[in-house]
């Protein structure tokens, strides 16, 4: 890679959603370099759920095989870090942390979110593994077993009461977030969800799993599995320099994190740049992810197809004039 090397479209995040679009514009025959940091979100967890043809599939070995299928069609997937995009020339400059830097006609980019996690000793340690947010990405495998969930907002009761489809062995503890009000205790009640009162100090970790919830009064509670809600921050700050700016998203009526603002193709309000998978959307799984760098790509490839017809129109009318 080199300063002069030039792409019909650069990729910026080598995840579902990025790996996805670069497959779709790589089949298109366009020119297509994905900058992978190499460090997924999922990286933690040791396989993924709810992919159609691959469930169960470790993050990693799925993001080699999407590797794969991109270069078998002619891309390319460089390891590095986007430090900087900026518009030049009509199209965009990408500057990598080492160095160099290439030029794109058009931006995808697919940089994921950051799992802002409560300050809760032991939740960063068992994160992905028995410190957990999404049932359907693990309700499965902490099925029928005693699960915890750590208050933090509004939601915390429908987050309990979510959980309580794979177990019902449900207790909330509602930490520092709202006590639950009488009308939603009624609802924990009427399906067995206990509520203990309290703030949480810690996590006790046996064998490096969860072994039971530490309160501040000492008391234990025993759990094998705690289910925390981050605040999911999507990772736009290299957009700020093309004038995009993360707006907050909204689930079930609560922010729940940051966005970058697209419309359904995944196009920002800066002409050119697309954006796909969670950094779009903070709740997208895997599949939603992938499906969504598949719309941007097609999107993408429509309009560098436009602008190739009208460029060339533009040259057959000047090799008209000049022949006449």
């Amino acid at each position: 890679m080199t300063t002069d090397e030039r792409y019909d479209v650069v990729v910026v995040g080598g995840g579902a959603a990025g790996l996805s679009g670069a497959l779709a514009l790589s089949r298109a025959r366009r020119s297509v370099l994905v900058v992978d940091a190499g460090s997924p979100r999922n990286a933690p967890a040791e396989h993924v759920h709810n992919v159609l043809g691959r469930e169960g599939t470790p993050p990693v070995e799925l993001l080699a095989i999407g590797r794969r299928e991109v270069e078998g069609y002619g891309g390319t997937v460089a390891e590095g870090r986007v430090s900087a995009l900026s518009r030049v020339d009509g199209g965009f400059r990408v500057d990598l942390a080492d160095g160099r830097s290439v030029r794109a006609r058009r931006l995808l980019v697919a940089t994921g979110l950051t799992d802002e996690l409560p300050d809760v000793p032991g939740v960063a340690e068992l994160w992905g593994r028995s410190a957990l947010h999404c049932p359907y990405c693990h309700g499965w495998e902490v099925r029928d077993a005693a699960i915890g969930v750590l208050g933090s907002g509004p939601q915390s009761t429908v987050q309990a009461l979510l959980w309580r489809q794979w177990s019902d062995d449900v207790v909330l503890f509602p930490h520092t977030g709202a006590a639950p009000t009488p009308e939603q205790r009624e609802l924990l009640a009427a399906r067995g969800v206990r509520v203990v009162e309290g703030e949480v100090a810690a996590l006790d970790v046996t064998d490096g799993a969860l072994a039971g919830v530490r309160l501040a009064t000492g008391a234990v509670v025993a759990r094998a599995a705690l289910v925390v809600a981050p605040r999911l921050t999507a990772n736009a700050g290299l957009l700020a320099g093309l004038g995009i700016e993360p707006v907050d998203q909204l689930v079930h009526g609560a922010v729940r994190g940051t966005r970058v603002p697209a419309d359904p193709t995944g196009l920002t309000e800066a002409p050119g740049v697309w954006v796909a998978g969670n950094a779009a959307d903070v709740t997208a799984q895997v599949m939603a992810s992938a499906a969504q760098g598949m719309a941007a790509a097609t999107a993408i490839n429509v309009d560098l197809v436009l602008e190739d017809a009208r460029t060339a129109v533009e040259q057959l009318r000047d090799e008209t004039r000049e022949a006449s």
